[in-house]
C-alpha cells in the first residue's frame, strides 16, 4: 500500500474560551488510504463532525494537523467534495445548473461542462431530471443531486456528513446501494459520518468507532465482507452486533 491519502496527527479541538472551553478532539491519530470507505461511528457530540470539518478546511484544529497528499490543509480545496445531511442546493437553479456550479466556477469550458454534468447525473440516475429545479424534487433525489455535484468536480476524497440521516428507511438503502455502485466505479477516497452502525457495516471498508467527548479513537474494525454485501448474511450480522457493543460502552458513559 503507497502513502495514505489523508493523514491526521495528534488531532485535537477545543470550542469556546476562557472558563467555557471545553474539548472536542484529543489526540487523533488516522490515516485513510487512497480509494478507501472509511466510516467514523459513535456518540452523538462525540466529534465526528467536527474532523470532518477539519478535514474539509472548514475549521483549524487548536493542535495537530491533517494532510491531504502529504500537503497541510488549511482551507477548502478542489480535491474534497463535501456533501451535508442537508443538500445545500441553489432553489434558482436546475439540477444540471447546480451539477454544473463548480466545474463552472473553475473556468471548465462548456463543452466539457456539459459532459461532465451529463456523466454525473447519469451516474446517480437523474439523466431525466436535469432540468427540474430542486423544489421539484423528492428528499433522495436532492441528495443524488447533491453527490452528483460533489463528482463534478472530480475531487479525489469526498467527505460525507450523514448524507442520508434525514432520509426514510427504504431510501436511505436504496441510495446506499448507490453510492456503493458509485464507488466501485469511481474509486473515491470516501470518509463518511453517520449514527448508523448498519450503514457502517454495508458501506465501509474499515469502521472507526470514537469515544464520547472528547473524541478519541477507540477502536477500528477492518469489515472484509465483499460486495455487493447482504444486510441479513450471518457475516455481516456478526460485525453489526460487535461494534453495537462498542458503541455502547461509549453511549453509556454519556449518561453516566
Amino acid at each position: 500500500m503507497g502513502d495514505p491519502r489523508i493523514s491526521i496527527r495528534r488531532l485535537e479541538h477545543w470550542f469556546g474560551a476562557g472558563e467555557h472551553r471545553a474539548p472536542a478532539l484529543a489526540g487523533i491519530d488516522l490515516d485513510v488510504a487512497e480509494h478507501e470507505f472509511l466510516c467514523l461511528l459513535g456518540p452523538s457530540g462525540c466529534g465526528k463532525s467536527t474532523l470532518l470539518n477539519i478535514v474539509a478546511g472548514f475549521l483549524r484544529p487548536t493542535a495537530g494537523e491533517v494532510l491531504v497528499d502529504g500537503r497541510p490543509v488549511s482551507e477548502p480545496g478542489a480535491d474534497r467534495g463535501v456533501v451535508f445531511q442537508e443538500y445545500v442546493l441553489f432553489p434558482w437553479l436546475t439540477v444540471a445548473g447546480n451539477v454544473e456550479f463548480g466545474p463552472r466556477l473553475a473556468g471548465v469550458p462548456a463543452t466539457e461542462r456539459r459532459q461532465t454534468v451529463a456523466r454525473c447525473l447519469d451516474l446517480v440516475g437523474l439523466g431525466a431530471h436535469a432540468a427540474k429545479f430542486p423544489l421539484q424534487l423528492s428528499g433522495g433525489m436532492k441528495q443524488r443531486a447533491a453527490i452528483a455535484r460533489a463528482l463534478a468536480n472530480n475531487p479525489a476524497i469526498i467527505l460525507m456528513d450523514e448524507p442520508f440521516g434525514a432520509l426514510d428507511a427504504q431510501t436511505r438503502e436504496v441510495l446506499q446501494d448507490e453510492l456503493s455502485r458509485i464507488q466501485r466505479l469511481e474509486h473515491k477516497t470516501i470518509l463518511f459520518v453517520t449514527h448508523s452502525i448498519r450503514e457502517a457495516v454495508y458501506l465501509a471498508d474499515r469502521v472507526v468507532v470514537m469515544t464520547s467527548a472528547p473524541g478519541r479513537i477507540k477502536q477500528v474494525f477492518e469489515i472484509t465482507l465483499v460486495g455487493p454485501r447482504d444486510r441479513f448474511a450471518p457475516e455481516f450480522t456478526r460485525y453489526e452486533s460487535e461494534i453495537t457493543r462498542v458503541v455502547k460502552e461509549e453511549v453509556a458513559k454519556v449518561h453516566e
